[in-house]
């Protein structure tokens, strides 16, 4: 059921890798009546889809009481997961995707799985590089972390 009474949140993501994996980063804009938070972060030895994965958590971890959300990614990996209901498939069998395959990044699936237990949220998809102002800024977010670690 939808609580009209919690704050209405925007957040963009976006994640970057220098090779997969190599070094990357994560960007996140949040975006409430009227001011945005910046975030970025990333891992010296990772991979795109981990990037993209810790760019919503991270986000939404910044919340400080239960919001509705929007997170919109170019990443069809988060989005699909959610939107195609692949991520309740996976808990309800434990974790696993077909026949007894290991989910890939399942530490990061967990821990989004809580998070989304917390918040109503929902994802949009949009074309990245498609030059879309939050998708834009949260690349060079990225890419700019992962710069530094490269360094």
């Amino acid at each position: 059921m939808k609580d009209k009474s919690m704050p209405l949140v925007d957040i963009y993501t976006d994640g970057a890798c220098s090779g997969n994996p190599g070094p990357g980063g994560y960007g996140a804009i949040l975006v409430y009546n009227g001011h945005e938070k910046e975030l970025s972060g990333g891992e010296l030895n990772t991979t795109n889809n981990r990037m993209e994965l810790l760019a919503v958590i991270v986000a939404l971890e910044n919340l400080k009481y239960p919001c509705r959300v929007n997170v919109t990614t170019d990443s069809k990996y988060v989005s699909d997961a959610i939107n195609k209901k692949w991520l309740d498939s996976w808990i309800k069998q434990g974790w696993k995707r077909g026949k007894n395959k290991e989910i890939a990044n399942v530490d990061l699936w967990k821990k989004l799985a809580h998070l989304l237990s917390i918040h109503q949220v929902k994802f949009h998809w949009i074309k990245g590089h498609d030059g879309h102002e939050y998708n834009e800024r949260c690349d060079k977010l990225a890419k700019n972390y992962y710069l530094k670690l490269s360094d």
